[in-house]
């Protein structure tokens, strides 16, 4: 089995659809599919409650997110989604809404992204 630590997570583990290579003497992996493969993670991930900082991270960075444009999503700050990836103890209902945003990404339906930035130009 292979220590997938490249996704920012601690706990993946491939039992296959990865390749060890050798080139130059040294070790290599390929994954078959990496997209696929971030995909099963992020469902997987998105579907249990309580995410911590690393899961965080990852679905901020599988929505390709910066820690400012998400914290304008959530009516966050920069520091506090920061603080969250940190560590810090995030409230129930930004929680909930990562994971909704994330699903509704990998689904193809961007509607309730577009309906947070249509709100956001309206509280500016």
């Amino acid at each position: 089995m292979y220590h997938y630590i490249e996704c920012g997570l601690p706990n993946v583990w491939l039992k296959n659809g990865y390749d060890v290579l050798e080139i130059d003497g040294e070790k290599a992996i390929s994954i078959s599919d990496v997209d696929a493969l971030h995909e099963a993670i992020g469902r997987s991930v998105a579907s249990k409650s309580n995410l911590n900082a690393e899961e965080i991270r990852f679905l901020r960075k599988e929505l390709g997110l910066s820690q400012k444009r998400l914290a304008d999503l959530l009516g966050s700050t920069e520091q506090t989604v920061s603080l969250w990836e940190r560590g810090g103890r995030m409230p129930k209902v930004y929680d909930r809404l990562i994971r909704l945003l994330y699903l509704e990404k990998i689904d193809g339906n961007i509607n309730v992204q577009a309906m947070i930035e249509k709100l956001i130009v309206i509280d500016f």
